[in-house]
């Protein structure tokens, strides 16, 4: 019995620095894509992939994204179960929890904390652009997280 229980404990803890890889990957590709493609039609300044260095530790920025794109990678793992309730099934409910989910913490908490105005100042474009970005990210967190799983279930 105690054997099972380890497992299972070992299992959850493989599948949180699951969630975290393929959220790193998906800020990478997925979020960081949808960036390239909202600036190249003229919808946002910002540029993907940017290696501007970061304080404190002088990490390139589009890395210390990714970073925080991992964390929310294992709050992503921890409510997985509940996604595939979603309306639309899974893949609707990881695209919905990324789009809505990071972006109202970015726009009510990370945005005043950075002393940027509540909400970025609610402009459309900004808007726009991080449902659309984080919606992907969710996308390719629920794909790379499949990919890494040999796409099994996660055990509940």
């Amino acid at each position: 019995m105690a054997r099972s229980a380890s497992l299972t404990v070992s299992t959850s803890a493989i599948r949180l620095l699951l969630g975290f890889l393929a959220a790193f990957l998906a800020t990478l590709t997925f979020h960081q894509i949808g960036i390239w493609g909202l600036h190249a039609i003229g919808l946002t300044g910002a540029t993907p992939w940017t290696t501007t260095p970061i304080p404190p530790f002088g990490v390139p920025s589009v890395i210390s994204l990714a970073f925080w794109g991992g964390v929310w990678g294992i709050l992503f793992v921890l409510i997985e179960r509940f996604l595939a309730r979603s309306p639309g099934g899974y893949w609707v409910g990881a695209t919905l929890f990324g789009a809505i989910v990071p972006t109202l913490v970015l726009m009510f908490v990370v945005f005043p904390l950075k002393g940027r105005p509540l909400g970025g100042g609610f402009a459309w474009q900004l808007i726009v652009t991080l449902l659309i970005a984080h919606g992907l990210w969710g996308l390719g967190t629920a794909v790379f997280l499949g990919v890494l799983s040999g796409w099994r279930s996660p055990s509940a």
